[in-house]
């Protein structure tokens, strides 16, 4: 490939590609009532109030991981009110962070994770 542009777009579609392959639906509430995604290895639970994202960390059999190791941010909402929350081990098995703004059940979330073995991958809610 000669044309830089189109190296570009090549790398960007194998690279989501792969972030993607890493995180898919779980298809169920978590238990305590917010969306789950499976992320690298892991199962998180997306849970808003007002402006704090709290991100709580399960196994496969739905015991609580602690979330010590574990370190993230989540890109909330679209276009011009986009915002970075870094999220910070919290009490057991979440990690927390609040936004500057109140955030709505509606509003999108792209959550980075970072597990303790130094796997990433990203969901979104």
């Amino acid at each position: 490939m000669k044309n830089p542009t189109l190296r570009t777009a090549a790398m960007w579609l194998i690279l989501s590609s792969a972030a993607f392959a890493q995180s898919h639906s779980h298809g169920d509430k978590g238990p305590k009532g917010g969306p789950m995604q499976d992320v690298v290895g892991v199962h998180a639970e997306l849970i808003r109030t007002d402006r704090m994202l709290t991100v709580y960390i399960y196994d496969e059999a739905g015991n609580a991981v602690p979330a010590a190791g574990f370190s993230g941010s989540a890109l909330v909402g679209a276009g011009q009110t986009r915002q970075v929350v870094q999220l910070a081990s919290g009490a057991n098995n979440a990690l927390t962070g609040t936004a500057s703004a109140a955030l709505s059940r509606d509003t999108p979330v792209t959550l980075q994770l970072k597990a303790p073995n130094g796997k990433t991958g990203q969901a979104k809610f």
